[in-house]
């Protein structure tokens, strides 16, 4: 570590600082009262808390980092990060980010690398995020739900073949796994519609529904183009298709999920 800048200076590591017993913690603390004026200590943990004693005595003798992100915001810190990059991102591409790899800011940071540079210049779109992106989920249904929750059966269609071609399961088992999805997803919906009914807020939801702030917000907001009667109905109509992919129709299942899929999108008011 000698020499490291040169000028016979050296910078010392420590990371997991985290667990360190209280007698540890001490011990630093007082070198911090007279440190070498030629080395840098960096001290590198997590959960540290600020009123904590290392916390204090790091924050009295030099600065403290803190790359904590409130949940809610994770979506702004994407594209904070896109626009430090030099990238623009549309607001809602930086919501699906979020969505499909998680709020794990290392994970989304990597991401957020990869889109920006792919981009060259363009607004990362949402179609980018889903085709590009690499997160939890082995095939992202969001697209999907986006297009269902804004009542677009064209979109709704587009994005359930796109899903089953990506897959690399049987197309009949990622049917069936995609209509699982799709019944939980309308089922969180109506949950929201009668919370939105009895007054209350989207931020407040969220821990009741165990669903990320952004992710009850977006819920909300496609509850409010429905009626609770058509979310039933396309509960029941989506367990319908189910029964049809697992062999209890006698027409094709790619048939069987077009007209289910345009049954729970469309309007009930649509003309034939």
């Amino acid at each position: 570590m000698l020499g490291l800048f040169g000028g016979g200076g050296r910078l010392v590591i420590v990371d997991e600082v985290e667990k360190w017993k209280a007698a540890d913690a001490k011990e630093v603390a007082g070198y911090l009262a007279a440190p070498s004026p030629e080395t840098v200590l960096a001290l590198v943990g997590a959960g540290i808390k600020t009123d904590s004693a290392l916390g204090k005595a790091v924050a009295k003798a030099g600065q403290v980092l803190s790359y904590d992100v409130a949940k809610r915001r994770v979506p702004e810190w994407v594209g904070e990060q896109f626009a430090r990059l030099g990238a623009k991102a549309e607001p809602d591409a930086c919501r699906a980010l979020v969505e499909m790899v998680g709020d794990d800011l290392d994970d989304l940071a990597s991401e957020i690398d990869k889109l920006a540079t792919w981009a060259g210049g363009e607004p990362v779109t949402v179609a980018a995020v889903a085709a590009l992106a690499v997160g939890r989920s082995e095939t992202p249904i969001f697209t999907v739900t986006d297009a269902w929750g804004r009542r677009d059966v064209g979109a709704v269609l587009a994005g359930t073949e796109a899903l089953l071609e990506r897959s690399h399961r049987p197309r009949s088992g990622e049917l069936v796994r995609l209509v699982s999805m799709l019944v939980n997803h309308v089922g969180r919906v109506r949950r929201c519609a009668r919370l939105a009914e009895q007054g209350v807020r989207p931020r407040d939801a969220a821990g009741t529904l165990k669903m990320h702030p952004f992710a009850a917000e977006k819920a909300f907001q496609q509850a409010a183009n429905f009626s609770d009667e058509e979310l039933g109905q396309a509960i029941v109509r989506l367990a319908e298709l189910d029964a049809a992919a697992k062999g209890g129709s006698r027409m094709p299942v790619d048939l069987e999920l077009e007209r289910a899929l345009v049954d729970v999108t469309g309007r009930s008011d649509r003309v034939a």
